[in-house]
C-alpha cells in the first residue's frame, strides 16, 4: 500500500499538523541544501537555472525556446522564459490552470500537447499566447480516471504518433482493461489508440535511439518484496506489441508472489538493464549534443526520484546508462548530493536539454530546475 497517500487523513487523527508536510513528501525528510553538495564527474558544473516552480516535472521547450513544464499537484503548467538569452530564465509564467495531474507535456510543431490523468489537451501556437493560454483542444479523454500511477509522461515519436502510458492502477494487480500497464499511441489528432508495448507498471521516461530510432523507456518496480527487489528497469521496445511481464514477472525473471503462480518469466521481455530497486527511475533522455566529452554522445541520463519505502533510502539523483562497443550496457552516477545522510533536498524528476547541448534537470521537490553544463 502507498501509505504516503493517506498522509493527510492519518495526520488529522494524530493531531500531528506541524510534521504533515514532512511525513507527505514521500518518506522524504525535508531539508535545505547546497549545490557545493552536487558530486559531478570533473569538467562538469551545475546551477539553478529557474526556481519558483511548485512540483516542477515533465519538461518540453517550444521551437521559440519558451521551456514548458508540467506538475502533479498543482494542476498548473508553467511557460518559463529566457528573454535576454542568458541561459538563465527571467521569468516564471502560470501557463494553464486547474488541470487533473497535467504531468505530460510534449511539443509537435508550435501546438503544446499537455496530458491529464483521463485526456490529452493541445494548446495550439502555445508560445503566441503566453499571456493567457488559448482554450485547449482534447485530443483524446477516452483514458481511464484511476489516479495510483495515472500521472502521464508524453513524447512524439519519429513516427509522428503521440505516445502515453496507462500505469497500473495498485501496487500489483491483474486487469482485465489491457490499457492499464501499457504504453499507447496515437495519431496527432487523438485517432487510432493502440497499445504499443504491454506489461509496464509505470514508465514516466522514455525517449528512442538516435540512430536506431528505436524506443528504450524506464519502468518502476513493485513495492513490497523488499530493499533490494524487483530492479526498476531499462527496456527496449524495437517492435510493437512485446511485454514485459508486469504483473506477473519483474526484473530478470523475478516471478511475482501475489500474481505470477503458473506464469513463465521466459515468456516476457527482459530488461535491458536493471536499475536500482525502489530509486524511481523518470524521464530518461539520449544526449545528442555536442558539448558534453563525445563519450557521452547517444548515452542514457536517468534521473531517480529516491525511494519512499526502503530502510534506507536510494536513489535522489542523476544516473548514467552506457553502451559499450561490445553491447554491453554499464550503469554509474552522474549527479549526486540532493540526499545527505538520509536528509533529502531535491528529488529530480526529467531530463531536457537545452540548444547549446547543455542539461536541464527539474526537481519537484525544490520546485527548481538546474543546468548542468561541461566546462572543457
Amino acid at each position: 500500500m502507498n501509505w504516503y497517500r493517506y498522509c493527510p487523513t492519518i495526520a488529522l487523527m494524530v493531531g500531528l499538523l506541524l510534521l504533515a508536510p514532512m511525513a507527505c513528501s514521500n518518506g522524504s525528510s525535508r531539508a535545505t541544501g547546497s549545490l557545493d553538495e552536487i558530486s559531478l564527474p570533473d569538467g562538469f558544473r551545475i546551477e539553478v537555472y529557474a526556481e519558483g516552480i511548485p512540483g516542477a516535472r515533465s519538461m518540453a521547450i517550444g521551437p521559440g525556446g519558451t521551456l514548458f513544464v508540467g506538475t502533479r499537484g498543482q494542476g498548473k503548467v508553467y511557460a518559463l522564459l529566457d528573454t535576454d538569452q542568458d541561459l538563465r530564465i527571467d521569468e516564471v509564467r502560470e501557463f494553464a490552470s486547474d488541470l487533473f495531474v497535467p504531468n505530460g507535456v510534449a511539443f509537435r510543431g508550435a501546438d503544446l500537447y499537455v496530458a491529464e490523468i483521463n485526456r490529452v489537451l493541445k494548446y495550439a501556437n502555445a508560445e503566441s499566447h503566453l499571456e493567457k493560454a488559448p482554450t485547449p483542444e482534447v485530443i483524446n479523454d477516452t483514458f481511464p480516471r484511476d489516479k495510483h500511477h495515472g500521472w502521464k509522461f508524453i513524447r512524439f515519436g519519429p513516427d509522428d504518433k503521440l505516445y502515453v502510458p496507462v500505469g497500473a492502477p495498485c501496487n500489483v494487480c491483474v486487469k482485465k482493461d489491457e490499457r492499464f500497464s501499457s504504453i499507447l499511441r496515437m495519431n496527432p489528432d487523438g485517432t487510432n489508440l493502440e497499445v504499443f508495448a504491454h506489461g509496464v507498471r509505470n514508465t514516466v521516461g522514455f525517449d528512442w535511439h538516435p540512430e536506431t530510432q528505436e524506443l528504450w523507456f524506464t519502468d518502476n518496480g513493485r513495492d513490497w518484496l523488499g530493499d533490494d527487489a524487483p530492479p526498476d528497469e531499462l527496456n527496449h521496445a524495437p517492435v510493437m506489441g512485446l511485454h514485459f511481464g508486469f504483473p506477473y514477472c519483474h526484473g530478470d525473471g523475478i516471478q511475482d508472489p501475489d500474481v505470477g503462480q503458473g506464469k513463465n518469466c521466459a515468456d516476457y521481455r527482459k530488461p535491458a538493464k536493471s536499475l536500482q530497486a525502489h530509486a524511481a527511475a523518470l524521464g530518461m533522455r539520449f544526449y545528442t549534443g555536442d558539448q558534453f566529452p563525445s563519450d557521452y554522445r547517444n548515452q542514457i541520463f536517468i534521473p531517480e526520484h529516491g525511494s519512499w519505502n526502503r530502510s534506507s533510502k536510494v536513489g535522489y539523483r542523476v544516473a548514467l546508462v552506457r553502451k559499450h562497443a561490445d553491447g554491453s550496457l554499464s550503469y554509474e552516477p552522474f549527479a549526486t548530493g540532493w540526499l545527505r545522510d538520509e536528509e533529502v533536498w531535491g528529488r529530480p524528476v526529467d531530463i531536457e536539454f537545452l540548444r547549446d547541448g547543455s542539461m536541464l534537470v527539474s526537481d519537484d521537490f525544490g520546485g527548481k530546475i538546474y543546468r548542468i553544463w561541461y566546462e572543457s
